[in-house]
Formats: C-alpha cells, structure tokens, sequence
C-alpha cells in the first residue's frame, strides 16, 4: 500500500452554523452528548481558542473558504455580487487535479462557490438559485416538503420564523438537513474514491442554527434533565457595563412575546431553547459521525484531513441572549470549535491553547496537501501545530464588524467601537475589556476601569497595527514590479504590475518595499 505521506490526502471539511464553544462534551459541558466531536478531539488536534473573523453567517464563510480577512473581501451583510477574482479554497485544489463538492448551507455571494464545485447543492436557500431541487424532490417523495423546518415552524407560520422556540421536528434524522447533507456528501467522496480521484468536500450543516427543532432521538436525548443554565444566564448586565445593544436586546427577550408553546414565559421559553440547542448540536455530531464512520470503514481516513468548525458562535443562553446578535460583544459568538482529525498524521489528542484564526484554514490544507500557497490568503500555517508543535503567544484574534472590531491576545479581549456607535449613551466613546482567566463569563468589563487603561491602549494600538499591516490595496506606489506570477500562478500582470488574483497587492509585497518612502 502507498504510504499516506506520499499520495495527496482527501478534504473532508465539515462547517456547522451557530455553534457556542462551551457546548461540547470534551470542552467541559456537564450535559450536551457529542460523542463523534470528542472523538475528533480525542484522535485529532482540537484549537481551545479559535477565533472566527466574523460573526455572521456569510462574511465568515467567505473568511474560512478564500482565508481573507473581512476587510479585505469587503463582504459584511448576507448577501451580494459574486467577488469576482476571490479564489476558494475549492478552487484552488480542484485546479489541483481534485473533485470538489459543496452541499448543504453554503450561503455565499452568487456563483462563487457554484463555479468551484463539481456537485453543489444549496439545501436552505441561502444561495443564488434557493434550495436544492434534489433535496426538495427527496423530502416531496416522503410527503414531507412543506414540514422541512429549518427556518420555519411550519404550524405557526409567519409567527414561527426564526423561532428560538425548541420542539421535536416531524423530520426523521435521515429526512433531515444535516441526515441528507451527510448521505449525498457521503455518496459523493465514495464515487471520488472508486473513481480513484481525490475530493475536497465541504459539507456544511445548518444546524445548532435556530429554528431549534432537532429531530428524534436528539429531542428526547433531553427528556427529563434538569438543564444547567450558564452562569451568566442572569448577570447584572447594567452593573457589568455591558454594551448598550446588548442591554437593549436582552431587555427585548425577556419582554418580548417570543413564546409559542406554555408556559408562556421567558424561563420556560429559554428553557425549552437550550433543550432544543442542545439536541441540534447532537444532532449535527450524529451527521459528523456518520461521515467519520464512513472514512474509517471504507479506509480513507488514513489518506483524509478533517475539519470541523462553525461559522460562529452563539449566546445559548448568556447574558439574557437567545441566538448570536448582537455578535461581537462575546467569546461566545467570537470563539468557534475547532477539531482536525487525520489518523497516523496530527498529534492524536493534542490540545492548543494558543490563538489561531479561521483564516488560516485555506493555507494550512493546502500545505498538508503539498500544493501550492494560496496568493490571496491572509492565514497563517497551522500544520507545526497539528504535530504537537508550540504557537505564537503574541498572535491576534481578530472579528470584524463594520463599526466594531474584538480583538483577542493572550487572557484579554476588547472590543473597540466607533465612538459615533453609542453616541447618546456614551459621548466619549465605549469599548469593552475582559479577562477571560478570571472572568471567562464575560461579567465584568474593565474597559473603564483606570487600572486597565494601559491594557485597553495597548490592544488599541495593536488593533490598529494589524488592521495597516493586513489590508491588501488595490494600488501601491513603488511596490515592486517583479514580483512574477506568484507561487500558485494566479498572480496576473496588469500593464507592468503584478496583482494577485482578486487585483489587490499582498501585504507581504508591500512588507518587501518597506524601505521606500511611499509605502
């Protein structure tokens, strides 16, 4: 048999939506079930402190699958014109000689991902075109079409969008999103390998995302237990200083007739939430579960890099909070899980503490895979750690927003806002600081504590460092001609410049000409 060392390895890359951290059974949760996750963990490399780059659902995938920053991409909001230029990570192996698929909730700019993929299907409509016709014939061949409930509680209507109501699905697991996704992804690496061609396959699950509806046996996983709340679940969030939007919007939970089911309250209605949060990450680790048991029965996992990860986080319940908005002002919905598993290659059961990005995700897969750099990608090489290796302790955790920026070093996370932002609350300006050693519930911001005032204008001024050095401008005066057609060959010349791909200049090409006076 060909050593795994000298053949190119399979991607499997696995993508949920909305998953807190906190909530995983090798991360310390007292109750939810992720046992195929903490096998990952186990036999894999798991990153304790990964930062996603934003937190909401399409910038961030955009982040993971091109490995550029948000402002350098320039997509913010949920939607929008394909960019063109942009390689993907998909792109990028399948010029590689490999086949591609993406299935399941892609949810990016329009032909972006499609023009990439060998077999695409969208399943929740996030994508130009809706959802998937497959997927929409296979759940119409079980009389099941109009109780796909992802988005909807069908029995209440217009009343049960985006509910964070929890409840069983009338979908069998199979029938599900995520049971459907795993199948054709399943099916898919499965035709590569008769085929005797490598994949990359991005199977992105929509779920612990809201509507919170797991199917069984995940919802009855839950039966009967006492549920713990997060400690922050009711925390003094006036006293605590806490961001005004993020006061507003807790004030509007509890107020709110969010309710659909009795009792009617705020408690019970959180209550049930978690119930269903917790058996739609259940759920999701079941799917996760199924392609891993594929890989290992059929072989392939000894030639396959696995990655699991979300796009961002969620509050689940912290600080008064039912989903992920208002966003940045957390580690819950900052932090993401992030596992890679390849049996025979990482470090099995190694966990790294230090902050990494999900940036780095396109650059490090294609380094395991020997291919050439991705040009336009902003992340940095993980694979030193995957091998058991030490990182950076000074690294940066970066998530962006179009009026706000968090970032993380070390035990410290800021968030720094526009001062105009909370303006009428806060005339001087507001920004948030914690320590996440003695304050990992994010209780207590320090930001105008005088103590901390060195701390908040040092990460100020590193903010504002990484946000100079990382941007990638369309033009630059005196940076160098000869730079050539770059590593991958994407680079193209323009006149008598050479530009990346996506026709910006690389930070790292303007580092080279740091000495002129015009750069």
């Amino acid at each position: 048999m060909t050593s795994h060392t000298t053949i190119r390895p399979n991607v499997l890359f696995i993508l949920a939506d909305q998953h807190n951290a906190k909530v995983l059974g090798h991360a310390g949760h007292p109750q939810v079930r992720t046992p195929n996750l903490d096998r990952m963990a186990a036999e894999g490399v798991r990153f304790a402190n990964a930062v996603c780059q934003n937190p909401i659902c399409t910038p961030s995938r955009m982040c993971y699958l091109s490995g550029q920053y948000a402002h350098n991409h320039g997509y913010y909001g949920l939607n929008g014109g394909r960019p063109n230029g942009l390689p993907t990570v998909l792109g990028h192996f399948r010029r590689a000689g490999y086949r591609t698929s993406a299935i399941g909730k892609i949810h990016c700019p329009e032909n972006w991902v499609e023009d990439d993929s060998d077999v695409f299907h969208e399943t929740c409509g996030c994508s130009i075109g809706g959802r998937s016709k497959e997927y929409e014939s296979f759940l119409a061949s079980r009389g099941k079409l109009e109780l796909e409930d992802h988005v909807l509680l069908t029995e209440f209507g217009t009343a049960g969008t985006q509910s964070m109501e929890g409840r069983p699905s009338p979908l069998t697991f199979d029938e599900s999103q995520e049971g459907w996704i795993a199948a054709r992804t399943i099916e898919f690496m499965k035709q590569c390998a008769d085929a005797g061609r490598p994949f990359f396959a991005h199977a992105s699950l929509p779920r612990p995302h809201q509507c919170t509806s797991p199917s069984e046996p995940f919802w009855s996983l839950y039966e009967g237990v006492d549920l713990t709340l997060p400690p922050n679940a009711d925390c003094d969030l006036e006293g605590g200083r806490q961001a005004p939007n993020l006061i507003r919007t807790a004030q509007q939970w509890r107020e709110g007739n969010r309710a659909l089911f009795e009792p009617k309250t705020f408690e019970a209605l959180r209550l049930r939430k978690l119930r269903g949060y917790f058996g739609a990450v259940s759920q999701v680790d079941h799917a996760v579960g199924q392609m891993l048991d594929f890989l290992t029965a059929t072989g392939l996992a000894e030639n396959t890099l696995v990655v699991y990860g979300a796009d961002h986080g969620e509050y689940a319940c912290e600080h008064g909070i039912l989903e992920k908005a208002p966003g940045i002002c957390h580690d819950s919905v900052t932090r993401v899980p992030f596992l890679w598993w390849a049996p025979g290659r990482f470090r099995a059961g190694h966990t790294v503490s230090e902050i990494v990005e999900t940036v780095d995700t396109p650059v490090t897969l294609a380094r395991l895979a020997g291919l050439d750099p991705m040009e336009t990608a902003d992340g940095k090489d993980l694979s030193p750690l995957l091998m058991g290796g030490t990182g950076d302790p000074e690294r940066l955790g970066i998530t962006e927003f179009p009026w706000s920026r968090s970032v993380r070093k070390g035990k410290f996370r800021l968030v720094w806002y526009a001062r105009d932002k909370f303006a009428k609350d806060y005339p001087q300006g507001f920004g948030e600081l914690y320590d996440l050693e003695d304050d990992p519930w994010e209780m207590r911001n320090l930001y105008f504590d005088p103590a901390y005032r060195a701390t908040v204008e040092e990460l100020r001024g590193e903010l504002l460092d990484w946000l100079v050095r990382t941007s990638r401008p369309a033009t630059v005066l005196q940076v160098s001609r000869n730079l050539g057609p770059g590593a991958d060959g994407r680079r193209v010349l323009r006149h008598t410049t050479w530009h990346d791909s996506d026709g910006k200049f690389s930070p790292d090409a303007i580092l080279a000409n740091a000495e002129s006076n015009y750069v």
